[in-house]
């Protein structure tokens, strides 16, 4: 397949990802696997606010990934806020960078070799291989920042040009759309995997299952530690805290990132013999049904129009509710309706929904 035709797929297949009523940080991705078809990188990193405004962050290569609690140690931020005419340090930082897409050396503030001799240069980004990087602020029609997105290339590789840059440009209304959260898990999803971590009325982490370990490393990424290494993340120790109200219901927190939809429900505990108490945190992860709907939908290889349809059908729409959202007639439908059950071997769109493993989804969310 030659490039261009790649690169034709690529758009293609981000812009019906945006004509979708569903979105967040959970399709970084699929996003990223279709940027690398259209603006040539080596890695790739998103920043995006977290359940408690703090920034979370998806770093595509593992050596990039672990740098990221060395970014937000506050030594490291302020070499940062040094070298660079704007910063990424908290969720609004994403709202205050200027529009359109910028290269590295258009955020330097200070000489190359003053980054090169910085502490966010040898902590950050040296060891994580980053020589050069084109960045992306996306927001809400509103102004309200989504997240940042970043395409890396490594040391002595061709800086990022002109031609990147507008590349990049022509996608942000689109990949903010993609990548815009459509609001915070439900618990109507499948569950995917639980675990438990109980921890002191103070928020002192005593004990985790081996898969809470794994679960809220996903959860909270960067700002999770391990038991016994550094407190519970704000978001953890205010649930704790909320736990001792009388008469509450259980507390809990959800919260989506780019690994899913994730629950933590609190509940007291008290000792076996002895006095005693402590806190049980029970973290579940879940896959929503539209995540569930697109993952199934994805290795099929349906032609664009019959996978749009596939979604709309899924959802409960009538047909034609679906044409006025495809931007197509009612009779065309009919047609591409007739295609896909023919090609899922379906009679029906029960038929269908049994063919992808998944339920009948309501529309939840207006139509971007």
């Amino acid at each position: 397949m030659s490039t261009n035709c790649r690169a034709s797929q690529a758009l293609a297949h981000l812009r019906h990802m945006a004509r979708l009523d569903a979105g967040g940080p959970e399709l970084i991705a699929p996003v990223l696997e279709a940027l690398h078809a259209l603006v040539g990188f080596d890695s790739s990193g998103y920043f995006y606010p977290g359940a408690d405004g703090a920034l979370d962050a998806h770093m595509e290569h593992p050596a990039v990934q672990a740098a990221v609690p060395d970014h937000f140690d506050p030594r490291i931020l302020a070499s940062e806020a040094r070298v660079f005419h704007n910063v990424l340090q908290h969720g609004d930082d994403i709202a205050r960078h200027p529009h359109g897409p910028r290269s590295l050396a258009q955020m330097l503030r200070v000489p190359v070799d003053g980054l090169l001799r910085s502490d966010y240069y040898n902590v950050v980004m040296r060891p994580a291989g980053v020589g050069d990087w084109l960045s992306l602020p996306l927001r809400t029609p509103e102004g309200r920042g989504i997240g940042m997105l970043f395409l890396f290339r490594p040391a002595g590789a061709r800086p990022f040009g002109s031609a990147e840059q507008l590349a990049l440009a022509r996608l942000e209304a689109c990949l903010a759309s993609v990548l815009r959260p459509a609001g915070l898990p439900d618990e109507a999803g499948e569950v995917l995997r639980e675990g438990l971590l109980v921890v002191t009325p103070q928020g002192q982490p005593l004990w985790s299952s081996p898969e809470a370990e794994a679960l809220m490393a996903q959860a909270f990424g960067w700002r999770w530690r391990g038991v016994g290494r550094a407190p519970l993340p704000h978001a953890l120790q205010l649930l704790v805290q909320r736990q001792h109200s009388p008469g509450a219901p259980a507390p809990d927190v959800a919260l989506r990132n780019a690994h899913g939809c994730f629950h933590v429900r609190a509940a007291p505990l008290a000792a076996a013999a002895g006095p005693g108490e402590a806190v049980a945190l029970h973290v579940t992860q879940r896959m929503e049904p539209g995540t569930r709907l697109l993952a199934a939908l994805r290795p099929l290889d349906l032609p664009l129009r019959q996978q749009e349809l596939a979604w709309w059908l899924a959802r409960g729409l009538p047909e034609s509710q679906i044409a006025a959202r495809m931007g197509i007639s009612a009779n065309t439908v009919v047609y591409h309706r007739r295609q896909l059950y023919m090609r899922m071997g379906a009679a029906s769109r029960d038929d269908l929904l049994a063919a992808l493993g998944v339920t009948t989804l309501g529309v939840t969310a207006p139509a971007r």
